[in-house]
């Protein structure tokens, strides 16, 4: 099941002012930026980037996903490992609220969403 309108407005909202703190200044973006999309009851952050053997090529490479347990009202975090496959941030596996989410994002405590 998706998300309401509501929900994606409040995601929409907590996304952007995570983007407002994390993002890089606006003369670094060609190289790297960091986005993020809403698919269903998830949301994913990922970095952007231009492929180094040809910089026409745009890659994505997702960092962390939240995806949202309606009946618990809870936010699941997951990071995606060296595998290719998402494994959920044991230091932090869930929280309340999509703002807890990026906050954990930011801290990155344990280094496994950003390296």
């Amino acid at each position: 099941m998706s998300l309401s309108e509501f929900e994606i407005k409040k995601v929409e909202y907590a996304a952007e002012a995570f983007l407002a703190v994390k993002r890089p200044p606006p003369h670094v973006r060609k190289q790297l930026d960091i986005g993020y999309r809403i698919d269903n009851q998830s949301v994913e952050i990922f970095e952007v980037r231009p492929d180094w053997r040809d910089e026409s090529v745009i890659l994505e490479h997702s960092v962390s996903k939240a995806t949202y347990v309606k009946t618990q009202r809870i936010w699941k975090i997951y990071w995606l490992r060296a595998d290719l496959k998402w494994h959920s941030y044991e230091p932090l596996a869930t929280v309340k609220s999509i703002e807890e989410f990026f906050e954990a994002v930011v801290d990155d405590a344990h280094a496994c969403f950003w390296g």
